[in-house]
């Protein structure tokens, strides 16, 4: 009897053990750690591939063409995009723009840019035909929805989660397309673009003027390109369906954040982030894309208000977490569960 009452105790124990470790889990998604090695937004997550570079081309002025070969490779959706592990280890999303049929490739294309923060620069000069890249995803924050009708904004290398939509639609669907670009070289997959719309696509080498657009009312409105023309846009046509790989633009001046569990308070300065001052703290930190679209760095919020500028978490995921390297405060102070 003492053994079956010993017995009888311990798994009573352990019971309540696991009860309290799941509540104190589902209080806090990253506990007990400060950041998570994958990204964790409540959505599901492709496992990572390793994709043979079996072409590498130039597709216009300044733009190359990767494409990527695999076998029974995931299913995508237009408006889906990959992020690709680039042999120095930096993370960057490129729009899918061959066929969503191809089980066998992924097609994704690039501008270089030559003040950018070398993602780009690797992919044009690094990256070569025969090696193999990490790829994650594909992943969907863009997709075409069910309209009457459709308008498609794009500004150079903007094109690419827009073509396969334009593939897509088929004869019956009204669409306009208005594409833009610094001159009809640099504009990538342009004559495919052309032949495929006819008098539906506007081709304008220079700056668009947006007012001219004709929206009907019912429209689907999108656009992807340059920071400047998605806001031109935006402000225009409030219903726009944006994609942007580059942060939002930082505005805003400086605060503190307090670390709770490392008993740190930090200063971030106007032209900082709070990822920059995390990791002069606390060099471990896990990040990866500093863009605001991997959700490796999501952290927990105890207090303050967020300015959020990332384009990964859902509203449910914003009221109580945030993207360090793009997201801000509008309050002077935030607390971190870190």
């Amino acid at each position: 009897m003492p053994k079956l009452r010993t017995v009888a105790v311990l798994a009573g124990a352990a019971l309540l053990t696991r009860r309290a470790l799941r509540r104190r889990i589902q209080a806090s998604p990253l506990w007990p750690m400060p950041a998570l090695e994958n990204p964790t937004s409540g959505r599901p997550r492709s496992r990572a591939l390793r994709l043979l570079v079996a072409a590498h081309e130039t597709v216009a002025e300044g733009v190359v063409q990767l494409r990527l070969e695999g076998r029974d490779l995931p299913r995508w959706e237009p408006g889906a995009h990959l992020d690709l592990v680039l042999p120095s280890g930096v993370v960057r999303q490129y729009s899918l723009c061959g066929d969503p049929e191809d089980s066998s490739a992924y097609t994704v294309a690039t501008r270089l840019v030559e003040d950018g923060r070398g993602g780009s620069r690797e992919v044009h000069e690094q990256v070569a035909e025969g090696m193999e890249l990490e790829v994650r995803g594909p992943r969907n924050r863009f997709p075409l929805v069910a309209a009457p009708s459709y308008v498609f904004v794009a500004g150079g290398i903007g094109i690419t989660p827009i073509l396969p939509m334009l593939r897509a639609l088929g004869d019956g669907v009204e669409w306009r397309l208005l594409y833009c670009g610094r001159s009809r070289e640099s504009m990538p997959f342009l004559e495919e673009v052309e032949k495929l719309g006819g008098d539906r696509v506007t081709v304008v080498a220079g700056v668009p003027d947006l007012d001219a657009l004709d929206v009907p009312g019912e429209a689907a409105v999108y656009c992807c390109g340059p920071e400047g023309l998605m806001a031109a846009v935006e402000e225009r046509y409030p219903q726009v369906r944006l994609e942007r790989f580059t942060p939002r633009a930082a505005h805003g001046g400086a605060f503190e954040v307090e670390l709770r569990r490392s008993g740190r308070t930090l200063t971030v300065g106007a032209d900082s982030t709070v990822l920059a001052a995390v990791r002069a703290e606390l060099p471990d930190t896990a990040y990866s894309c500093e863009q605001g679209f991997c959700g490796t760095c999501r952290q927990r919020v105890l207090e303050g208000e967020v300015e959020h500028r990332d384009e990964l978490l859902t509203d449910a995921e914003r009221a109580d977490s945030m993207l360090i390297c793009v997201s801000r405060a509008r309050s002077d102070r935030l607390v971190l569960d870190m």
